[in-house]
């Protein structure tokens, strides 16, 4: 196979390189808002797919690992990936667009809500403010139908 990179892969590339994070999650109304830190060092997989590899301080004062892949599908026009996790057994799956602007990535995916007593929706959303850094929240569709942020991450370039 002699598959090309196009141009949607060539846009994961702006991921590459070494970031540290600064996030802030709630997860739930009853709990109050946790703040950490990581890393997280991107490389890509033969110029069609980007491999992020994470670690960070848990809430819990734990070191949280996650490995997320992130790609582009020709035949589906979606960019695809995949999310896993230290802290968890779910394996999330992406299927997003680029907006027009080609400044943000919207990643929707299911997975076990708060409770873990179902599966919920939710978007992780990719936005470049520069070059050197770029914000990543994470949303859930509740109950009542709306969109709910629970965390916002700011990730800086170092290298």
């Amino acid at each position: 196979m002699d598959i090309k990179p196009q141009a949607e892969h060539q846009w994961l590339d702006k991921l590459i390189g070494q970031w540290i994070s600064e996030t802030e999650c709630s997860m739930g109304p009853d709990q109050p808002p946790s703040k950490t830190h990581g890393t997280e060092v991107v490389h890509t997989l033969g110029g069609l797919w980007i491999v992020a590899e994470g670690e960070g301080e848990m809430p819990d004062g734990e070191v949280g690992k996650t490995l997320m892949t992130l790609g582009y599908d020709p035949q589906t026009k979606r960019y695809v990936g995949t999310f896993v996790a230290s802290m968890m057994t779910h394996l999330w799956r992406y299927s997003g667009s680029l907006d027009q602007a080609e400044k943000t990535l919207t990643l929707e995916t299911e997975g076990p809500n708060f409770s873990q007593s179902a599966m919920a929706q939710y978007k992780d959303i990719i936005e470049f403010v520069s070059d050197d850094h770029r914000i990543m929240t994470s949303q859930i569709l509740t109950d009542d139908g709306h969109w709910h942020q629970f965390m916002t991450a700011h990730y800086r370039r170092q290298q």
